[in-house]
């Protein structure tokens, strides 16, 4: 029974697609648009490039191929995989965030929870700038990094922010699991001891049980996305929203989901606006992009198709 709901809830969500002719996810809101296609940057992928993180991984890295070009210095992001994975299962994504300008890397590091080989990354292009042999020798903006990741890759990245004593900026976790799915202590994260920086949660609709958007009143600890949103401390830059369709792992999509990719309804596409739009605001001073978060008034509020259980604090 439930394989003939899946099958026919995939059979109408073809024929929308076909009679709409365009992906899932498809913005409606001009600043939405603007950054759900690439960036002015060509990028360059460098698999493995780099070694190493303090537990022994090599670093893959996505990065704007004219580095420099015109003066310009680099916004750092430093990426988590989710269990199990490397980040070529999130190739599209990450270069689509690259063709903004950014510098990425990302430890080869299957279990990224605790933070810290989220932090070498960073750790690591940090020096490079400083180094006259790296091809990101005065390049980068070191002043201006962000973490971001993937289900415990969205853990470790909120970690990495929380040990980097202010380096780090930003946080973007993705389909952040509940504390009930932490293997140890050690992969466990908790936004209550966020004290700078800023956050912006984002959660697939139907990741459930993992990442659900909001958990009963009966449960214990941070279970939901809205739990680790009200769990961040006053002072401290939020936002939370929820794209309507995912599940946990469609930001692997390329841009569409494939047979390898489980659970995946709807491909990447919904994850590359306002995610990418968060980091030009937040690490590029880019004011248009900001406006989609402000508290009440902020497009996301108004994006009604793609986003839902918005939350802001941005003043």
């Amino acid at each position: 029974m439930l394989h003939r709901c899946i099958s026919a809830t995939v059979i109408l969500f073809a024929s929308m697609v076909l009679v709409s002719c365009k992906p899932p996810n498809y913005p409606t809101k001009p600043i939405e648009l603007k950054y759900y296609g690439a960036g002015p940057w060509g990028v360059t992928v460098a698999v493995g490039a780099e070694c190493c993180d303090s537990s022994g991984n090599k670093f893959d890295l996505y990065y704007p191929t004219n580095l420099g070009q015109n003066g310009f210095q680099h916004p750092i992001l430093t990426w988590g995989n989710g269990t199990d994975s490397l980040s070529g299962s999130y190739t599209f994504f990450l270069k689509h965030m690259a063709s903004w300008g950014f510098v990425i890397i990302a430890a080869q590091d299957k279990n990224s929870g605790v933070g810290q080989t989220i932090l070498d990354g960073a750790n690591f292009l940090t020096a490079a700038n400083s180094n006259p042999v790296s091809i990101f020798f005065h390049k980068l903006n070191v002043s201006q990094v962000g973490s971001f990741g993937h289900s415990q890759g969205a853990t470790g990245a909120i970690n990495a922010l929380i040990k980097s004593a202010g380096m780090i900026k930003t946080v973007l976790p993705i389909e952040l699991p509940g504390q009930q799915f932490c293997a140890n202590p050690l992969n466990c994260t908790d936004t209550s001891h966020l004290t700078q920086g800023s956050i912006f949660l984002v959660d697939g609709s139907l990741d459930i049980p993992i990442s659900p958007p909001t958990q009963p009143a009966s449960a214990t600890g941070l279970q939901s996305i809205a739990a680790y949103y009200s769990a961040v401390p006053v002072g401290v830059i939020k936002v939370k929203g929820t794209l309507i369709g995912p599940t946990h792992c469609d930001v692997q999509g390329v841009p569409t989901c494939t047979p390898t990719t489980v659970p995946c309804f709807l491909g990447v596409y919904g994850y590359l606006s306002y995610p990418t739009a968060w980091m030009m605001f937040q690490l590029q001073n880019d004011n248009l992009a900001g406006g989609a978060f402000v508290n009440g008034t902020g497009e996301i509020f108004f994006e009604t198709t793609n986003w839902q259980l918005v939350a802001s604090n941005v003043p």
